[in-house]
């Protein structure tokens, strides 16, 4: 059955950095590996003048009049413009690839929800977006054919707060670069050069807010005696978010400076070199969506600590452990194995390899276009 599908992309970044990054990087990556799916299905992108989206002969681009790259114009273009485009392109089917779709159409919808963070973390939204989500992705869930889950953990969430049917959902979780895997050590080792890395550290890799959970790490950490931290620091990498000042107190609180280190954004193109030069991967949040850090350290060969909450069990799979998020002394022992217990790192690491393997963007393709036909299977038999 061969059918041509809308997709709305205006959440692409202009900035070629962000294409790896969150929500960015999954409709970056997910548009590349669609055409390559089924030859049976056509595509037409959405998309901001600012963006860059993937060229395939099969997406067809169509830009935007005006720049979307603000969250203001956005919402305009994707609730009064868009419509109008839709009708234009005459689809078989419209792909909502964050949250929402249009109020006024009447093209049958698929919507992907990368998290509920909204519902459950609203403050660290503006309250106007905040507003929006809240109203037009729980209106656009209720109307679409489909909904796509970028997790299981998301799945079930949809389920159980948004009362939505579970038959109704799907699941494509995203897949891994080919650039996450081990790197030769001659490189490491010049790019710890470079950073001035310690020789051993521990990664966080995320935005600084509440929800990342690190002053239930920091604490944890400070536990350790001190020729451990001294052995093996730790480093938080990303930018600081909002309410980020626990985290500072924490570090000065426990007099921590000497061993913590704070380096800002790093880019997407540093990343391997990152999880490659860490001993292990610290991930504590309360709440993902997924937890891609997770599977791009297991693809680069180590193992990774996180909490037992959302995503983040079926992320890691056997490659890593899973602690509560509130347990500091579980946190504490889990740092000291990690520290100490090279054997375990080696056999996690290898393990958490063999788990990453599993997430590949042909397969988030490969899910979403079953997801597109189940949709118009539904048309077929209304």
């Amino acid at each position: 059955m061969r059918c041509h599908v809308c997709l709305n992309a205006h959440l692409l970044s202009a900035q070629a950095g962000y294409r790896s990054a969150g929500i960015n990087g999954y409709i970056f990556n997910l548009l590349r590996a669609l055409p390559d799916a089924d030859p049976d299905v056509r595509y037409t992108v959405f998309a901001g003048p600012q963006s860059q989206p993937p060229a395939h002969d099969r997406l067809a681009l169509r830009r935007a009049a005006w720049n979307t790259e603000s969250p203001l114009r956005r919402i305009v273009w994707e609730q009064i413009a868009q419509p109008w485009a839709l009708r234009r392109a005459q689809p078989d089917l419209a792909h909502g690839l964050a949250f929402v779709t249009p109020l006024l159409s009447r093209v049958p919808s698929v919507v992907t929800v990368y998290d509920l963070s909204f519902v459950h973390y609203p403050d660290r939204l503006p309250a106007a977006r905040r507003w929006y989500l809240r109203l037009f992705a729980r209106w656009s869930c209720l109307r679409a054919r489909r909904l796509i889950a970028i997790s299981h953990s998301t799945a079930r969430d949809l389920a159980q707060t948004l009362s939505l049917p579970p038959e109704r959902i799907d699941v494509a979780a995203p897949g891994v670069g080919e650039q996450f895997a081990p790197l030769p050590r001659e490189d490491v080792e010049r790019f710890r050069a470079l950073k001035r890395l310690p020789d051993r550290f521990l990664l966080f890799l995320g935005t600084l807010e509440p929800r990342k959970n690190l002053p239930v790490l920091l604490r944890a950490y400070a536990q350790l005696p001190a020729e451990d931290r001294a052995a093996a620091h730790l480093v938080l990498a990303g930018g600081v978010g909002w309410m980020a000042d626990e985290v500072f107190s924490t570090i000065e609180a426990h007099d921590l400076g000497d061993t913590v280190h704070l380096p800002g954004y790093v880019s997407a193109d540093e990343l391997p070199l990152w999880y490659n030069a860490a001993e292990a991967l610290v991930y504590p949040s309360v709440f993902e969506g997924f937890g891609l850090p997770v599977i791009e350290a297991l693809a680069c060969g180590k193992p990774a600590l996180v909490s037992d909450a959302s995503s983040l069990p079926e992320a890691v799979g056997d490659g890593g452990l899973c602690l509560p998020p509130d347990d500091v002394g579980a946190w504490t022992a889990a740092l000291a194995r990690a520290i100490h217990d090279p054997q375990w790192r080696a056999e996690t690491g290898a393990r958490g390899r063999a788990h990453a393997t599993r997430f590949t963007w042909a397969e988030a393709a490969a899910q979403t276009v079953a997801s597109y036909r189940r949709a118009l299977r539904l048309e077929t038999q209304s």
